[in-house]
Order: C-alpha cells, then sequence, then structure tokens
C-alpha cells in the first residue's frame, strides 16, 4: 500500500474515532441527572470501544467505593458481582489502578493479584480481555472505568485505550456536574421539604405586586382556618384585618400589599391579629423580612407566622388544671376543716360514736389529699426522669387480686370474674407501682362502662405469649414471651381516633361526647401510667374502634423465671439476679481518662452486681469490645484526643449497646449533643453509685424491652426490606447504610406498621426525651431516612407524615 493511501486511511480512521467521540460526549451532556448520566458514560464507554461488559465505580472522599454501576449484565449478575463475599475486596484491588491498564486475558490477571475469578458471572469460552481507566477530576481520582470482553473475543488494540483516556477526560467534568447537580437538587429539596413540614407558617410575597408566591403547609392550615370554602387567597387579603401589637388596625381596602411592602419595615416577633368579617380570628407570631437585590431593591418579602392557639390551649389547660387543683383540695380541706371545727366546738351532749365518725372523715380526706399530692409529685418526677421502681419478681395472679380488691373496696362493684391459667410466669414488677397502674385503668374500666356490665380479668398463656387483659366486658389476660402485655378494655364510651394518640399526655381531657383521659378527668392518670410503665421498660398504648365502641388499653412488662432473672439469653441482668450466685455477671465497659472516676465507677458497679472493664485509652475501646462482649458502655464527653460523641459513633457502628455518658459538663447543648447523637442517658459527675446502677438498670431493661418487641421474621414492604436479626436494611436489594438512630427509629415505625407513632413516643422511645416539644431532632432523622430510602415525602411509600401528631409506616401485605 502507497505511504499515501495509508495515511489517507489513518486519517479516515483517526476521524471516525473523534466523531464517534464527540458523539459520546454530546450524549452524556444531555442530561444532569446523575443515574441517567452515569448509566451513559458507561454504555457510551463499551460502545467505543466495542466491548461485552463494563463496569464503572465513584470514589468518595475518603476513597472509598461510594456508588457502583454495571453495563452488559444481568441484574443478577450484578447484583452477585457487588454482594459476593470476596466482592468487595476485588473492586478495591481493581479501584487502586491510577494508570490505564490494558490485558489480553483478565480471568489471568485477576489470578496473579490473588482475586476471585468471578467465572460464574462472565462465562466465557476463551480469552477475556480487559481494560480500565481512571476517570480523573481537577487531578483527583474519582473513579474507574473497567471494561472486558471485546467483541469478536479480540484483545483491545491501543487506539481502544487512547479512546478511553479521552473519553473519561470529557466524562470526569460532566459527573462532576451532575454531581454538584444532584447535590444542589438534595439540598433544594432537603430545604423546601424542610419549609414546607415546618410548624411555622411562611409565606412568601412578591415585592413589586404585592402577590403572595408560595405557602408552607402551615400558612395554608393557618389561612384556611380563616377563608370561606369558596374564597381564593386574593380575596382573603381584600376583607382581612391585622391588628399589631401597639393595637393599630388596617386593612387592604385602606392599603393594597403592595404599598404595605414598599414601606420595608421588618418585623421581629410581633404578636398580630388576623380578623375577617364574620369574626373568626388567628392570632400569630409574626416574622417580616424583606429580601433584596444586589443593588439594594426589594424582590420578595418574607413573613413567618406561628399560630399561637396552641399556647393560648396550653395556657388554658394550665389555668383549668390549677382551678382543678384547687377544687380538689378545696374538697378534703373543707371536710377536714368542718370536721374539726365540730370536734373543737364546745357543744354538749355529743357521743363517742359521733366524735370517732368526725374522726374517721378527717383520717380520710387527709387520705385523699395526701394521695393527690403524691400524683402531682409523681407527675414531676416522670417529667425530670427521677421516677424510682424496685422491680423484683411478681406473680401475675398476686398483682392483680390486690389491683382487684383495692378496686372492689372503693367502687362498690361486685360483678368482676377471674380467670387465671395456672402457670403464669413471675415478672419483674415494682409490686405497689403495677397495682396502681391496674387500679388506675380498672376504675377507668368502671366509670366508662355501665355498672350491669360485668367486668371479666382472664389470663391465658398462648405458647410463647402471655396476655393480661382487664374488660368490660373488662378483661384482663396474660401470656409469656420475654413480657407479658397487659389489657383493660372496656365496651363503654370509646375515643375517637384523632384523639387516641393524645391519651397518655398530662392533663388530656375530652369533651363530655368522648370518653375522658384519665380516672377522675384531672387529665394525669393516664400519663402517670404511661411513666410507670415505660420505668419498668415496658410500653403502653390505646386502641379504640371510635365513640361508643369501647377502648383498649395495653401495657407490657418483663418477666423474670423463679429466681428473678429475665428469661433471655444474653439479656440484661436485674440488680438482684447481678448478685446471684453462678450466675454470668453482665460486661459494662467504661471509658474515662480520670483515673479516680474509673476506680469509683468501677466498685459501684462491681457491688451493683456487673462486671466492669475500664480504660481510660479510647482507642482499646473496639478491642475491649470484642474481648468481652460488653452490654453497655459508661462513656466520658472529654477524651484525650478525640470526643465522646465520636467515639460513641465508632462503637455503634460495630455493636448495638445502650451507651451513658458520665461528664462534668452539665450545660444543656453538651446533654442535648449527647442525645441527639444516640446516647441512652447522660450522667452528671459527681454522680451516685446508686443513681448510677439505677440508669443502667433502667437502659438495660429498656434496651431488652425494645429487642423483645421486634419480630424475628424480616419486615418486607415494597422493595423496602428490614432485616431485624441481621441488623440490615435493603431496597431493592440495594443496602442502606442508617446511623444507629435513624435505624431504631426506622424499627420502631415499622414495628408499629398501620399505626401512628406520635413525635412524642418516638422521642421518648428512640432518644429517651420525655415530654420533650422540640421535633426538629426528629424531622431531620425522618428526612434522612426517607432520603437514603428514595422515599419522597411528597408521594411516600413508606414513611407517611401524621400533621400534628406523628408518622406511620405502610402496612405490609
Amino acid at each position: 500500500m502507497e505511504p499515501a493511501e495509508e495515511l489517507e486511511r489513518e486519517i479516515v480512521t483517526l476521524r471516525e474515532r473523534l466523531s464517534r467521540l464527540t458523539r459520546a460526549s454530546l450524549r452524556i451532556n444531555e442530561t444532569l441527572e446523575f443515574e441517567t448520566v452515569l448509566q451513559g458514560v458507561l454504555d457510551s464507554a463499551r460502545a467505543l470501544t466495542d466491548s461485552r461488559y463494563g463496569v464503572m465505580t465513584l470514589l468518595d472522599e475518603a476513597g472509598r467505593i461510594q456508588d457502583f454501576l454495571a453495563s452488559g449484565m444481568t441484574p443478577e449478575q450484578t447484583w452477585q458481582l457487588w454482594e459476593l463475599p470476596d466482592a468487595m475486596r476485588f473492586h478495591e484491588a481493581l479501584s487502586q489502578t491510577q494508570q490505564p491498564l490494558r490485558v489480553r486475558d483478565f480471568l489471568g490477571h485477576l489470578r496473579s493479584l490473588g482475586l476471585p475469578e468471578f467465572r460464574q458471572l462472565l462465562p466465557v469460552d476463551s480469552v477475556l480481555s480487559f481494560l480500565a481507566a481512571p476517570v480523573r477530576h481537577q487531578g483527583e481520582c474519582v473513579g474507574h472505568i473497567f471494561l472486558a470482553g471485546k467483541a469478536g473475543g479480540r484483545e483491545f488494540p491501543p487506539e481502544d485505550e487512547e479512546t478511553l483516556v479521552m473519553f473519561t477526560a470529557q466524562a470526569a467534568l460532566v459527573i462532576s456536574n451532575a454531581r454538584r447537580y444532584r447535590e444542589e437538587q438534595r439540598a433544594r429539596t432537603n430545604l423546601e421539604t424542610l419549609i414546607d413540614t415546618s410548624p411555622v407558617g411562611v409565606v412568601v410575597f412578591d415585592a413589586k405586586t404585592g402577590t403572595p408566591v408560595s405557602l408552607n403547609r402551615e400558612a395554608r392550615r393557618i389561612v384556611d382556618d380563616l377563608r370561606m370554602p369558596d374564597q381564593s387567597l386574593e380575596q382573603l387579603l381584600e376583607v382581612v384585618t391585622f391588628r399589631r401589637a401597639d393595637g393599630r388596625e388596617f386593612s387592604l381596602e385602606e392599603f393594597s400589599m403592595s404599598q404595605l411592602l414598599s414601606f420595608g419595615e421588618t418585623v421581629r416577633a410581633e404578636e398580630i391579629v388576623l380578623q375577617v368579617p364574620d369574626g373568626r380570628r388567628v392570632s400569630a407570631l409574626v416574622n417580616a423580612t424583606p429580601t433584596r437585590s444586589d443593588d439594594g431593591g426589594m424582590e420578595s418579602f418574607v413573613v413567618t407566622l406561628q399560630d399561637l392557639k396552641p399556647l393560648e390551649d396550653l395556657e388554658r389547660l394550665r389555668s383549668e388544671f390549677l382551678a382543678m387543683v384547687s377544687h380538689e383540695m378545696r374538697i378534703p380541706l373543707a371536710a377536714i376543716k368542718g370536721s374539726a371545727a365540730t370536734v373543737l366546738s364546745d357543744t354538749p351532749g355529743r357521743s363517742a360514736a359521733e366524735m370517732i365518725q368526725f374522726f374517721r372523715i378527717i383520717d380520710q380526706q387527709a387520705d385523699q389529699m395526701s394521695g393527690l399530692i403524691n400524683d402531682l409529685l409523681d407527675v414531676a418526677r416522670i417529667k425530670t426522669g427521677t421516677l424510682q421502681i424496685n422491680p423484683e419478681p411478681a406473680a401475675v395472679t398476686s398483682l392483680v387480686e390486690l389491683a382487684r380488691d383495692a378496686f372492689l373496696g372503693e367502687s362498690g362493684r361486685s360483678d368482676i370474674h377471674i380467670e387465671l391459667a395456672p402457670s403464669l410466669p413471675p415478672v419483674m414488677a415494682d409490686r405497689r407501682r403495677i397495682v396502681q397502674v391496674l387500679g388506675n385503668l380498672l376504675s377507668n374500666a368502671s366509670r366508662h362502662s355501665l355498672e350491669t356490665t360485668p367486668i371479666r380479668v382472664t389470663a391465658v398463656r398462648d405458647g410463647l405469649h402471655v396476655a393480661v387483659c382487664v374488660a368490660v366486658a373488662v378483661c384482663v389476660a396474660v401470656a409469656v414471651c420475654v413480657a407479658v402485655a397487659v389489657c383493660v378494655a372496656d365496651q363503654g364510651a370509646g375515643v375517637s381516633a384523632e384523639r387516641l394518640p393524645h391519651l397518655f399526655r398530662k392533663f388530656a381531657r375530652f369533651d363530655s361526647e368522648d370518653r375522658a383521659g384519665d380516672d377522675a378527668g384531672s387529665g394525669w392518670g393516664l400519663a402517670i401510667c404511661r411513666g410507670i410503665v415505660e420505668a419498668h421498660g415496658g410500653r403502653i398504648w390505646a386502641e379504640s374502634e371510635g365513640v361508643g365502641l369501647g377502648t383498649r388499653v395495653t401495657f407490657t412488662i418483663p418477666i423474670a423465671d423463679e429466681a428473678g432473672i429475665v428469661i433471655r439469653p444474653g439479656s440484661a441482668e436485674t440488680a438482684d439476679s447481678g448478685r446471684q450466685k453462678g450466675k454470668q455477671r453482665t460486661p459494662i465497659l467504661v471509658v474515662d481518662d480520670d483515673p479516680l472516676t474509673l476506680r469509683n465507677v468501677r466498685d459501684a458497679l462491681s457491688t451493683a452486681g456487673y462486671l466492669p472493664f475500664v480504660t481510660g485509652n479510647p482507642d482499646e475501646v473496639p478491642r475491649l469490645m470484642k474481648e468481652h462482649s460488653s452490654r453497655l458502655i459508661v462513656l466520658d464527653l472529654a477524651l484525650p484526643g478525640t470526643d465522646g460523641v465520636a467515639v460513641m459513633t465508632d462503637i455503634v457502628g460495630v455493636a448495638d449497646v445502650p451507651v451513658i455518658f458520665l461528664s462534668a459538663y452539665g450545660h444543656e447543648d453538651a446533654i442535648a449533643r449527647a442525645f441527639d447523637a444516640g446516647a441512652d442517658d447522660y450522667i452528671v459527675k459527681p454522680f451516685s453509685p446508686t443513681e448510677l446502677a439505677a440508669r443502667i438498670r433502667a437502659a438495660l431493661r429498656k434496651r431488652t424491652a425494645r429487642e423483645q418487641t421486634v419480630p424475628d421474621e424480616p419486615f418486607v414492604l415494597g422493595d423496602l426490606t428490614i432485616d431485624y436479626a441481621g441488623r440490615k436494611v435493603t431496597v431493592a436489594g440495594r443496602p442502606v447504610r442508617l446511623t444507629n438512630i435513624e435505624y431504631r427509629l426506622l424499627v420502631e415505625l415499622s414495628v408499629n406498621a398501620g399505626r401512628t407513632v406520635t413525635y412524642e413516643d418516638l422521642l421518648q422511645r428512640v432518644w429517651g426525651k420525655w415530654d420533650s416539644d422540640d421535633t426538629r431532632t426528629l424531622r431531620t432523622a425522618v428526612k434522612n431516612i426517607r432520603r437514603k430510602l428514595s422515599d419522597n415525602a411528597k408521594n411516600p411509600t413508606y414513611i407517611f407524615n401524621q400533621p400534628g401528631d406523628g408518622y406511620q409506616m405502610g402496612m405490609t401485605e
């Protein structure tokens, strides 16, 4: 062939390569959707080199594989290539490639590196050629493209290597732009979700026209409370009157919205009343801020409105509560005062029997007042987390009988039928407190049912589950798994669905057509029940089919064998069981850089019956955790060279154990930071050995109770699978990495699938926050879970928001 012809042929070949490369570059630039870009890059790389298989990996900032994509393989082959035992070692070894790599025999190359061949995934009859190139952006390796199997069984020529290198240089910029676009979209979505789900109303106005540009969900709710069904927002603004904190009133009939906004006034936390002509009104705490362009002109006006009705309702409840307490106190005080005055008077002729009767009245009314004060103290102790219980093995029969006898003595009802199956397991219970709970629930069942309706107390053992149920018919059924479930059910007034989630809140009182929320209408009875049950490591909830259809209230208590030890392999020991001779003690790891603290904690734990292991070096924590299988960690917040929260994060990454902080830092920010990171408890130094032991027992009980409520079978909802036993979460086979808090929150929602779990319950069960009104941490965790599950908040598949109440996981089929 003549040199000129050969040169012309090379030029034609080069032009064709450049043309294919140009077309491929144009294809991958057609969109910024990250997944589409990645797939386009990999498919184009295969097309440019006529390769049979393609794999692309992207690295994170630490150099670890973050994204994985395959082309030319079946979904099953792709999944196995990522999930097989040696797959990660395979990918990490190939990802060390810093220069282009072209080999004739790929499987032989794998053998030379000591890697698995994966021949079952890539069946070939002949030698499999291989081509790889790093993807570099601004001098940094951000990923790799791997190609195998040249069409026709041929070897990849140098021209293919050159083409791939040129293509990866262009693809790197496209991938970087797509990744940045994805991050911006996520940030925008997160911000929009945060604003839309905010409990504060947000309205954005166009500064020039005065028209509302956007409203979040809370703002629309406030507006809907004011406008008529067929009234638009613009029409509402024309008739609404604004009354400011200084008493000034104005309406848009006098000034247009654009005129008002033109003043550019910034409003800070001012209480403003919005009222419409028919008298309906909303009081809101308003903030208003103009947003300005670069030249200083106003572009928009952002107004936030916090509905003050919840605060007004709370203030009303507090006023009613104080009035109720005053009334309840006056009744026994009046009886005591009257009886005492009568006894002290010098009226002649009064018999000894009459005097005894007056003294009996004084004694009874003093007991009633004492009970009222004790209830108030219990509410305060529950809120501060200082409610003390002393659990010990107790027979369910004796607890039910004690509650029944006390109930019969007070109520006068006699139609109670008890049917308890033999050989019921003992429970770990503070007898006085559990009898108090049963008494409250029995009184509720009696109060909200007809006297002619019998109260049945039955106990049945059903395999590994015992349920205790009091019903009206009130039945109490008892069964064994790792807890006893006590259900108090009646056929009385019932509770509407919207009020069920609020039944256990303090001072929850309902209208006359609905069931009262507590045993005496004071609003604290069920709140106290909840505090007592959760202090035992149990749970309590209510169910009702609706008004007039009865109510079922259920609570659980951990069970024990005859020696007083919880029946579960590896479960937490009680204070008594820790001292049992011959019984294995619970190992606890203590991490603190203060030798004196280590010695004091070790002595306190040893005295309480635990097996402490102590260290002042946080680097030894993983080894000690593995060697001693620690069931709980006591951790200092300030450690040499690191931070206690960071150590806890590393711990929960390898073991799901409770963590209690023991620190000299008592500032609320430090405590909040520890709880937000997933701590189970926080103790401020100096500490009481008795309190430390009690808090450890409570943390172990709660963790055991949580494990006991988790089913053995995985939870499956569509593509989502939660493997409780393996502590794994996958979506369509893809593993989902969750933090400890996120996993615990997802489990809590899944075990209650189909039922709304209130914000209050989630904060208590997952974060250990009692009576907290700050849901920001919870909302952030739910947002992160949704993002990782690819669950659209606006059209969810898995987690549904119940505005004002909580969250609900969808029901499995």
